[in-house]
């Protein structure tokens, strides 16, 4: 075979590359003229972006309006069924068919179906509240009224009742608290496991000496008293004063007593001694204290001035809860029961104020015993009361005993009035 010239060689190359590319070209072609009017993906339109806002969202731009939706036609759809038989024992429903424009039709195997019982079922008996001749305005049966008369009965002497009446005679013990955890004890002072002095005690002095002896306390044997023990359903203490510094936790032997205490008529008596809001004590005080009362429609609530504490008080120019130790003056806090308080909470330290103690006359009391302490002064205290502790001044050391007295005989007397009244079996 004869052989090409170079340039001739060249050239038949030069096609046969062309004739592959115009191959392509045209099969391209063949298919864009093919597929080139079908939509193989639908774009779809992303919803608005969403800002918050004031009141909930809003959306980022008022002209991105979504498109109406199409109007169709709707499907004339004719249903043939049979008329039903009335229920009988055992009911069924008949075969279902349907014919609509679009063919379309369905049928159902006949179902078998239970009988309904149509005879009303009678109503669960429910219990019998107490009628409104057994029950005072306040949710006050008269068996509460007997029990809270029985266990509150011996504490006012004499005629007449009310706080206010400094004619009559009172005989009552009272108690300091001892919980489980924290520490108890934080404002006595307590040596071969008696309590020496303290503040509950220069109260108790205190109410005596002022009444010239118609009050009568213990305030020279003042105990404390276990919270979980029978004792306290013994004793029938007025008042159980719980104070301390710690975070505490009642056992529930502790909270099943307290609860049954309070409703007999006795009261808690919560003293931070931690002046203040949110200190480790005022919060475990409140937590446990609704474990004792854990009613839901119940919640510590401030006295108000108009209450009878500061309206008809023993000492009538105590109209407020005072200052406590350093000057704080939060309002008086209570939880009740049958409309009377049940646990009192002062978050203002009266109790630390109490550990300097004051004399007949009003002045600060520097007796000593026999072996040379104070027998109504914690020295600590009373060395730094005008360097860390504020307001422990004899005068601001008098209103807050008064203001004391005037706690413990509305305690003692708050029954009264309510027990008389109660309606009778």
């Amino acid at each position: 075979m004869a052989t090409l010239p170079p340039f001739a060689q060249k050239l038949i190359n030069k096609f046969s590359d062309s004739r592959d590319f115009t191959i392509s070209v045209a099969l391209h072609a063949i298919l864009v003229a093919i597929f080139g009017g079908t939509v193989l993906f639908q774009a779809v339109k992303e919803p608005p972006d969403f800002e918050g806002g004031e009141g909930g969202f809003v959306e980022a731009s008022a002209d991105n309006t979504p498109p109406q939706p199409q109007q169709q036609q709707p499907q004339q759809t004719t249903f043939n069924v049979a008329t039903a038989p009335q229920p009988s024992a055992t009911s069924q429903l008949n075969t279902i068919t349907t014919t609509a424009v679009n063919p379309l039709s369905f049928s159902m195997e006949q179902t078998i179906v239970a009988p309904m019982n149509m005879t009303p079922t009678a109503p669960t008996q429910a219990a019998v509240a107490p009628s409104s001749s057994n029950m005072s305005s306040d949710g006050m049966t008269a068996g509460a009224a007997a029990s809270i008369k029985a266990f509150t009965g011996g504490w006012g002497k004499g005629s007449g009742s009310g706080t206010g009446t400094k004619s009559r005679e009172f005989q009552f013990t009272a108690y300091i608290g001892q919980y489980s955890g924290g520490n108890w004890n934080s404002t006595v002072r307590v040596v071969g496991g008696k309590i020496k002095t303290g503040s509950l005690p220069n109260l108790l002095y205190l109410m005596t000496e002022w009444s010239k002896d118609k009050i009568k306390t213990n305030y020279k044997n003042v105990e404390a008293i276990r919270l979980d023990s029978d004792q306290i359903f013994a004793v029938k203490p007025p008042f159980i004063f719980l104070t301390g510094t710690r975070d505490f936790k009642l056992t529930e032997k502790e909270v099943e007593n307290l609860r049954k205490y309070v409703r007999m008529g006795g009261c808690i008596w919560g003293d931070s001694s931690l002046p203040g809001l949110r200190s480790r004590f005022d919060i475990a005080f409140r937590r446990e204290m609704k474990r004792v009362i854990p009613d839901v429609d119940k919640d510590f609530e401030p006295l108000p001035s108009n209450h009878p504490i500061f309206t008809q008080a023993y000492f009538t120019n105590v109209k407020e809860a005072p200052p406590g130790l350093n000057f704080y003056q939060e309002p008086v806090m209570a939880l009740k029961i049958y409309g009377e308080i049940a646990i009192l909470y002062t978050s203002n330290d009266y109790g630390d104020m109490w550990q300097i103690g004051l004399n007949r006359e009003g002045q600060i009391d520097m007796r000593r015993d026999p072996a040379g302490q104070y027998v109504a002064i914690n020295p600590m205290i009373f060395a730094n009361r005008e360097v860390y502790l504020r307001n422990i001044t004899p005068e601001s050391l008098d209103t807050s005993f008064r203001f004391g007295t005037n706690v413990v005989i509305h305690l003692l007397t708050r029954w009264e009035d309510k027990v008389r009244t109660a309606p009778t079996l």
